[in-house]
């Protein structure tokens, strides 16, 4: 097709190019090798670093953007897998081996916010969306119990793969969609009035109205990749014009429209775990694909973990 690039960009609808996907950096940038399995980067806006786990090593790392250089944030991390910020800025992470969602507070301390469900361990809790009531939202699959290698095998003590919600004032963990064969990412839709979950395992990304108690509706297939033989759906991003981005492993990133259609890919040379917008303008997109972080500077604009809307202890420019 017109205007498409060999290597990096690959689409598959003229929108990935009107829409203006296309037209940034030519190549993936290699910022650190030597991960074992790396997922979960987040952007910290205030400090200028981005912060990511590598699993089987059991450690969390930061990549400084001023120079560059890459340090250890976390050793013996609970094999940390995805991370987010809540509205005050604070790290919340999932940790598969301690099967626990908890907070980094501002002073370093580290806060349990769910470990059991119905006095249940959970699983091993994978990803998190903060909604803007304050509630946390996670999805809960296998991953970290059946074996040794990303937590400690286990038998599950719940016997289903769930999301759930954590209550910003009670604090109380809520089931809020089970039938899952292994949710895994998760995003709010800019209005909060949909939730975006993949399963892994099933290959599609399923999408959820959002009702005012908390609750979610029936979901439906938003996109479906079960014929794409190397696509498996992880964490799912947006952009700042209602695309959908998602990790699918050893297929690359793709690119949804609104519509659900497939229109575009990124070409990754290591199977895609996470992906994260961060940068001064949002604009880079930050890759973890297994042994490696990668970055590329797009002409599209991601939005905040936290959803639409500005707030001064994140924005830079504020």
């Amino acid at each position: 097709m017109s205007g498409e690039r060999p290597g990096l960009y690959e689409m598959f609808d003229e929108r990935f190019l009107t829409g203006r996907c296309m037209y940034g950096d030519d190549a993936l940038e290699v910022l650190y090798t030597g991960c074992r399995w790396a997922e979960g980067p987040i952007y910290l806006p205030a400090w200028r670093q981005l912060i990511w786990s590598d699993i089987p090593n059991d450690r969390m790392l930061r990549w400084d953007e001023e120079t560059g250089a890459v340090g250890v944030f976390r050793r013996t991390a609970g094999h940390t897998n995805g991370n987010t910020l809540d509205r005050q800025g604070r790290l919340i992470s999932c940790e598969q081996g301690n099967r626990r969602v908890t907070r980094t507070e501002h002073d370093g301390t580290v806060t349990v916010l769910a470990d059991r469900w119905q006095g249940k361990r959970l699983n091993s809790p994978n990803d998190a969306a903060v909604k803007s009531d304050g509630s946390i939202w996670f999805s809960d699959p296998d991953f970290g119990i059946t074996s040794d290698y990303e937590g400690y095998r286990a038998e599950s003590e719940i016997g289903s793969n769930n999301v759930y919600r954590i209550d910003p004032d009670s604090g109380e963990v809520r089931l809020v969609s089970d039938g899952f064969a292994a949710p895994n990412g998760l995003v709010f839709s800019h209005d909060e009035r949909q939730l975006f979950v993949s399963d892994t395992r099933a290959g599609f990304i399923r999408v959820f109205d959002v009702r005012e108690d908390g609750t979610l509706s029936d979901g439906k297939v938003f996109a479906d990749a079960s014929a794409r033989e190397k696509a498996r759906f992880d964490n799912l991003r947006f952009d700042a014009d209602g695309r959908l981005w998602a990790a699918a492993m050893a297929d690359g990133v793709h690119c949804y429209d609104p519509d659900g259609t497939l229109i575009g890919r990124l070409n990754v040379p290591e199977a895609v775990a996470n992906i994260s917008w961060g940068g001064a303008k949002r604009n880079r997109l930050f890759i973890a694909a297994e042994t490696s972080l990668y970055s590329v500077v797009m002409s599209a604009t991601g939005t905040h973990p936290t959803g639409p809307g500005r707030r001064p202890w994140l924005d830079t420019a504020a």
